[in-house]
């Protein structure tokens, strides 16, 4: 795969993992870490995104190479929020990000072709989409008029369908799966095709298998112990695993102590081909996924 150069940055994949850390600026957030507090859009100051430029700050000190910026929560039983309420969110810890870390790679988490064009002028250059351009099909078209990467999700949820325990949180439940990593791959194709054309070349297409959306514990499990089957696809693949559900729901534990889970589950990830987790906890995973590299990445 070709390297891909982001702003300023180059991505050799297969080099080492890369690390992008999740800054939810929501009021709702499944993980307990929203950066934003649940006010009405007409009593906002702006004064949220001190707080969100503070962890973003943390995250880049830790080692973090992409800040994903997202505005909508993908909880599960979360409710949708407007374009204009999701560009109030983001936009404006965008552009303070981006004033204070020029160099930094910042995506914009967001199925919203007008919220994808409007972050990626305020300085966004990395477009996360969790519906693989199915949702709005205008935002493959605005990815391509950008010239900027793409990250395709896997995802068969349902907002409906929905399970809810109350120590260990809610989960989508499982879609139907013919044979589960050909219908996955299938699926992932058919958003490739979407961004072909668009425009946009292969070496911007990044694919996420979507851990999390429309998956039972068990078919989470076997995605990420299958992951090199979706990075065969010739592509490189995002896997984010971080405090999800399917952890909760194996070890018995809520969102805010899944780390260990976490850290398991990114490693693993590793070793079957990941180029890049997205987590919450960066200080902790970029520390997992260097040790996880010194093991399977260096050469003999």
């Amino acid at each position: 795969m070709k390297p891909l150069t982001i702003g300023s940055r180059a991505f050799t994949w297969g080099e080492r993992t890369y690390v992008m850390g999740i800054l939810n600026v929501t009021p709702d957030s499944f993980s307990g870490d929203g950066l934003l507090a649940p006010l009405p859009l007409s009593d906002r100051t702006g004064g949220e995104g001190e707080g969100v430029r503070g962890v973003a700050r943390q995250f880049l000190a830790s080692g973090a190479d992409i800040l994903d910026v997202g505005g909508e929560s993908t909880r599960p039983g979360s409710q949708p929020v407007s374009a204009d309420e999701e560009l109030a969110r983001v936009l404006p810890v965008i552009r303070s990000i981006a004033a204070e870390f020029p160099e930094a790679v910042i995506s914009i988490d967001t199925c919203k072709a007008a919220v994808a064009d409007a972050a990626l002028k305020a300085g966004a250059r990395l477009v996360n989409d969790v519906w693989g351009l199915r949702a709005d099909p205008d935002l493959a078209a605005v990815a391509a008029r950008h010239n900027t990467p793409v990250i395709l999700m896997h995802n068969r949820s349902k907002p409906a369908s929905v399970e809810v325990r109350e120590r260990l949180g809610s989960a989508y439940l499982a879609a139907e799966y013919t044979d589960l990593l050909e219908d996955v791959k299938r699926d992932l194709m058919d958003s490739v095709a979407i961004a072909r054309r668009a425009g946009i070349p292969d070496e911007r297409i990044l694919l996420d298998p979507g851990i999390g959306f429309g998956k039972t514990v068990e078919q989470n499990l076997e995605l990420i112990r299958r992951l090199d089957e979706i990075r065969a696809l010739g592509f490189p693949v995002l896997l984010g695993p971080s405090r999800k559900s399917f952890i909760g729901y194996t070890l018995d534990l809520p969102p805010d102590q899944r780390l260990e889970g976490t850290a398991a589950a990114v490693a693993v990830g590793i070793t079957r081909g990941a180029d890049i987790v997205r987590v919450h906890d960066v200080q902790a995973m970029v520390r997992v996924a260097r040790m996880t590299d010194a093991i399977v990445r260096r050469e003999p």
